[in-house]
């Protein structure tokens, strides 16, 4: 799914993988996260991803004329998690906006596990 949008000098379209990016990078830059999951549908384990694998952590879901996007993290124990929520989103939704010019409409953060 590319995002396209119109300028005054033309149209800009934006690759799928570039939106994964900034939003697993601006994930990983907030304090308290450990790294982003990703489930394997097999078995249903958790594991951590590196940041070569980022996009697997990350979901983009097309709106209208916007974005929705689903954060699968790991959070460091003994952290506020409502905390690091709200940190998160903030983040993700200024960098993705702010890098791309893309609206993000949402931003839903689902913490997979806590690492001690």
């Amino acid at each position: 799914m590319d995002c396209r949008f119109t300028t005054e000098l033309g149209t800009v379209t934006v690759n799928e993988d570039v939106l994964l990016k900034v939003a697993g990078y601006s994930a990983l830059e907030c304090y308290g996260i450990v790294g982003m999951a990703a489930k394997r549908t097999t078995d249903g384990l958790v594991q951590l991803m590196g940041r070569e694998n980022l996009g697997r952590g990350v979901r983009i879901r097309p709106a209208t004329d916007s974005v929705n996007v689903d954060l699968f993290i790991i959070v460091e124990y003994g952290i506020s998690i409502s905390a690091v929520a709200a940190t998160i989103i903030d983040t993700v939704k200024y960098k993705i906006e702010h890098l791309t010019g893309i609206k993000v409409d949402k931003v839903n953060v689902s913490v997979e596990d806590i690492r001690v």
